[in-house]
């Protein structure tokens, strides 16, 4: 049943990130092997109905990274932080977009299934890029600016995502006439709309805080309103996502306390260990047989897009030559996000969800296997790796 496999779950993921980490291995990339290994494709372990649950304990996962997120952008702290890390974040993530999408649309994918793996490409993994940085004790100039750049990355990957939804949505409907313009109007109504939910509930829990006297008054308060705000937004229509990353960005500018996210921030991992095991046990196995292309394209597109929009930011700029040169190797981890952003599509296109899906969970297994790797090399070569 399904609470004997939340437990076994839990227990298992601990165990496999223990013996996968002695040899390097993120716990992430553990935590998708083990849901593959129990899940309904391996040992069948985990009940089918929890294995159907991922769709909705993902958009409650998603609600909670978004809102992390919206910590990022500190109105006060955005001033200090300077053209440089803006420039460099919008090209990585736009080279991203662009590689991506071009490259699944010369081998012949659908429209709809390339530009949507083009908004999820965008997306990178803060969690691998600070553990390496924590690990190898880095620090300087060109450490705060990768932290800087993947801390409001992801922001940029679900903007993107937002967008490729509304216009995947309407090419997929045979009589819809105008997709361009559909597509402008439809993704302006969604991004307006999140934005004016997220600001009016965040400005809520912002008045609400007044009243958190405990920790976990600042629990039940953030909780409640992410979920109301997910309900909400799946309602309307309209992106949970951009809603709860602006719910972050009105509560982190109105409140002079961080206690919301600082609350989340003790107790949010166990809903991710959960998120990231079930992907994996909802893999569908017999699509990995389509991937052999597909996922190298997407891979290497994404690795290219990364680094080439990193330099190309830096070089507007005119960033220094290390941070132009090494920099989007830092940008190459891809985890939670993109799997969550997976998991819409999956959910909200029939026609093609399910391959959009496979492709990022198998995808994430080889960035966050490599990508560790890619980060510490980008410190190691950027000369900010200290010794114990």
């Amino acid at each position: 049943n399904i609470f004997s496999a939340c437990g076994l779950i839990f227990i298992l993921a601990l165990g496999a990130s223990k013996l996968l980490g002695r040899i390097k291995f993120p716990a992430v990339t553990s935590y998708l092997l083990l849901g593959i290994l129990i899940g309904p494709y391996g040992l069948n372990l985990i009940s089918k109905n929890l294995v159907n649950a991922t769709d909705s304990i993902g958009y409650f996962v998603l609600g909670l990274v978004a809102f992390s997120l919206g910590q990022n952008f500190l109105w006060r702290e955005l001033k200090h932080v300077g053209k440089t890390v803006i420039s460099i974040s919008c090209f990585a993530a736009l080279g991203a977009i662009a590689l991506v999408t071009l490259g699944l649309l010369l081998i012949k994918r659908p429209v709809s299934e390339a530009i949507v793996l083009g908004g999820i490409a965008a997306a990178t993994a803060p969690m691998a890029t600070i553990m390496i940085v924590r690990e190898y004790h880095a620090k300087g100039p060109f450490t705060r600016m990768l932290l800087g750049i993947v801390a409001i990355d992801d922001a940029w990957g679900i903007i993107a995502f937002a967008g490729a939804m509304v216009v995947a949505k309407l090419i997929s409907v045979p009589a819809a006439e105008n997709v361009f313009a559909s597509a402008m109007i439809g993704t302006g109504k969604e991004i307006t709309g999140a934005l004016v939910l997220g600001t009016i509930l965040g400005s809520l829990l912002s008045m609400l805080s007044r009243y958190s006297k405990i920790q976990m008054d600042s629990f039940i308060f953030s909780i409640g309103f992410i979920l109301i705000n997910t309900g909400t937004s799946l309602k309307l229509g309209i992106s949970p996502l951009l809603a709860n990353m602006a719910m972050g960005v009105a509560v982190v500018n109105l409140t002079k306390r961080h206690i919301f996210f600082d609350v989340l921030k003790r107790i949010d991992w166990p809903f991710y260990l959960l998120f990231f095991v079930l992907c994996g046990a909802s893999l569908q196995i017999p699509f990995l047989r389509k991937l052999g292309v597909i996922g190298t394209v997407y891979v290497a597109a994404r690795t290219l897009g990364k680094y080439g929009g990193a330099y190309l930011g830096g070089q507007i700029v005119h960033a220094e030559e290390r941070i132009k040169k090494y920099l989007g190797l830092g940008l190459i981890p891809q985890a939670g996000v993109a799997l969550g952003l997976a998991i819409v599509a999956k959910t909200e296109l029939p026609h093609c969800g399910d391959l959009i899906f496979t492709t990022t969970v198998a995808t994430t297994i080889v960035f966050e296997s490599i990508g560790p790797f890619c980060t510490k090399f980008a410190i190691t070569k950027a000369g900010e790796v200290r010794s114990r």
